[in-house]
């Protein structure tokens, strides 16, 4: 893979409910590349077809969808971007948090592939934000469930040597231009 462009691969993680997919819409109503959460599809195409790759019904299948399907969209977007910023709701990393919150074993080929397909080092993680989270059909997490994802995340990317940049809890205009800002400081 071109370092170039790992440099320009974004990533926003954290916990369900924090305002990811809303700050991502942002982003791509800015005309700027965005990659959608594979996690959310995923449970929608099961519910629709009755499969049970659900993380409420088989926690391993639903990480091997999630996981097959990251890096699918890794691999779309190092063929069809330029040098502009790509940002990602989750990476191929946050599969591997999944895994590790759900205390299951991590295969080493996701290991491989989280070495292999890199991502700009400083990951951008949204905290739990009880005042904003909702659940729907396909998340049924509780907020402490949120808070213990959150967590995983910002120690599964840390461990894996990203720099946790923490995006304030303000509006999605502010979160976008603090990401931005941060962005421009950087390069």
């Amino acid at each position: 893979m071109n370092n170039n462009k790992a440099l320009q691969f974004y990533t926003l993680t954290g916990g369900p409910g924090a305002g990811k997919t809303t700050l991502l819409e942002g982003l791509s109503d800015l005309g700027l590349t965005t990659a959608a959460e594979e996690g959310r599809r995923i449970i929608k195409e099961q519910l629709n077809s009755h499969g049970n790759g659900l993380p409420w019904m088989n926690k391993e299948l639903f990480a091997e969808l999630m996981f097959n399907a990251s890096i699918k969209s890794y691999q779309k977007m190092v063929r069809i971007s330029g040098s502009d910023p790509v940002f990602f709701d989750r990476g191929i990393l946050d599969t591997i948090g999944y895994l590790k919150l759900e205390r299951l074993p991590v295969p080493k080929e996701m290991e491989r592939a989280a070495y292999e397909m890199q991502y700009n080092k400083n990951v951008f993680i949204l905290p739990p934000w009880k005042e904003i989270y909702e659940n729907d059909p396909e998340r049924k997490q509780t907020p402490e469930i949120a808070e213990r994802t959150f967590e995983c995340m910002f120690d599964t990317y840390r461990e894996y040597g990203y720099h946790i940049i923490e995006v304030p809890k303000i509006t999605v205009e502010q979160r976008i231009r603090f990401i931005l800002e941060i962005i421009e400081r950087i390069h």
